[in-house]
C-alpha cells in the first residue's frame, strides 16, 4: 500500500494455450533475473504495483488480449518462471487464482522460514488489503485472485482482482506497501480504469466518522444494535442509493456482532480485520453510523 491503481477489464472465461503459457514462463524468468541484476527486487516489486506497467509487461510477454486473463497468466506466468530461484534472485511470489489466493499466508510463512523472513506483518498485509477491496470498498466485484510479492527487506506489493458476473467485467487492484501510513484512510495512489461504479468506500477520507462510529457500534450490546439494524428494513431509501438494506439481514449477522462486542474493536482496521467481519456486517455499521 498505498494503492497504485485499478484496471477495469473484460471479463473472459478461457485459459492461455499451453503453448504460450510455457513460453510466457521462460520470458517472464529471463525478465525477471535481468531486472533484479541490473537494478533490485525491490524495483521489480515497485513495478508489478504499476497498473499500466504491469499490462504491458503481458504484452512483452506475448499475452496481448487485455482481458481479465491477463492479470492471472502473468501473475501465474512470474510465479511459475522464478520457482526455485527466489533466494538468487531475491523476490517471493505467494497466492495465485480461486483456492491458490488462500494458501497465500502458508506459502508467506514457508518463505519466510527458509529463508529467516519475518512473515506476520507480511501476512498482515496480504490479508488486509484482500479485506479493504473486498470489504470495506464495495464497488461489485467480488475478489477472486491474490498475489502478494515481497523481499527479504520487507518490500512488498500486491496484485489482485475482482469479478463482476453482472457486466462481465474484472477489475484488477495494485498495491504498494512502499508508502504505508494506514490500511484504512485513502490507501490510492491512483485509480485508472474506464467504468465508474455506485461504490461503499469505507476508506475513503470522508468516511472518517462512519469508520468511527462502525467501530464504536461493534462494541455495542448486540442487541441493541440489532434493534437499530432492524429499524432500516423500513426505510424508503432513494434509487439512486448505492447500498440495498434488502441485502442486510439482522439475524444472520448477529452472530458476527456477538463476536465484535465481546474482542471490542478499537478501531475500524481492527474491525474490518476480525475473522466474520464482510460486506453485509460493514454495510450494516454504515448505514446505521450514517442515520446516527
Amino acid at each position: 500500500m498505498p494503492r497504485t491503481g485499478t484496471a477495469t477489464l473484460p471479463l473472459h472465461y478461457d485459459k492461455a494455450p499451453p503453448w504460450l503459457f510455457s513460453r510466457m514462463k521462460l520470458l517472464s524468468r529471463e525478465i525477471i533475473t535481468t531486472f533484479a541484476a541490473e537494478f533490485s527486487p525491490e524495483e521489480i516489486v515497485k513495478r508489478f504495483a504499476d497498473p499500466f506497467w504491469f499490462q504491458a509487461f503481458g504484452c512483452v510477454l506475448g499475452f496481448d488480449w487485455h482481458s481479465s486473463g491477463l492479470t492471472t497468466t502473468v501473475l501465474g506466468a512470474a510465479k511459475e518462471g522464478i520457482r526455485g530461484l527466489e533466494k538468487d534472485v531475491g523476490l517471493f511470489i505467494a497466492g495465485g487464482k480461486g483456492a491458490v489466493s488462500r494458501k497465500t499466508p502458508d506459502e508467506i510463512e514457508s518463505f519466510g522460514e527458509r529463508y529467516s523472513i519475518e512473515p506476520d506483518r507480511l501476512i498482515y498485509a496480504s490479508r488486509m488489503s484482500a479485506k479493504v477491496d473486498n470489504t470495506a470498498v464495495q464497488d461489485g466485484y467480488q475478489l477472486y485472485h491474490h498475489v502478494f510479492l515481497f523481499t527479504r527487506k520487507g518490500y512488498w506489493a500486491v496484485v489482485q482482482q475482482g469479478m463482476n458476473n453482472d457486466n462481465r467485467m474484472a477489475r484488477r487492484y495494485h498495491w504498494l506497501g512502499e508508502a504505508v501510513r494506514d490500511f484504512v484512510v485513502e490507501p490510492h495512489r491512483a485509480v485508472c480504469c474506464d467504468k465508474k461504479e455506485d461504490s461503499l468506500n469505507m476508506v475513503a477520507r470522508d468516511s472518517e466518522e462512519a469508520r468511527h462510529m462502525s467501530a464504536a457500534l461493534a462494541r455495542e450490546d448486540p442487541e441493541k444494535l440489532l434493534r437499530e439494524i432492524e429499524s432500516l428494513q423500513s426505510l424508503a431509501m432513494a434509487k439512486r442509493h448505492a447500498i440495498a438494506t434488502a441485502d442486510i439481514n439482522p439475524k444472520r449477522i448477529a452472530g458476527t456482532l456477538l463476536k465484535t462486542y465481546e474482542r471490542q474493536p478499537e478501531n475500524f482496521e481492527t474491525l474490518l480485520g476480525m475473522q466474520g467481519v464482510g460486506p453485509k456486517t460493514i454495510r450494516a455499521l454504515s448505514l446505521v453510523s450514517e442515520l446516527i
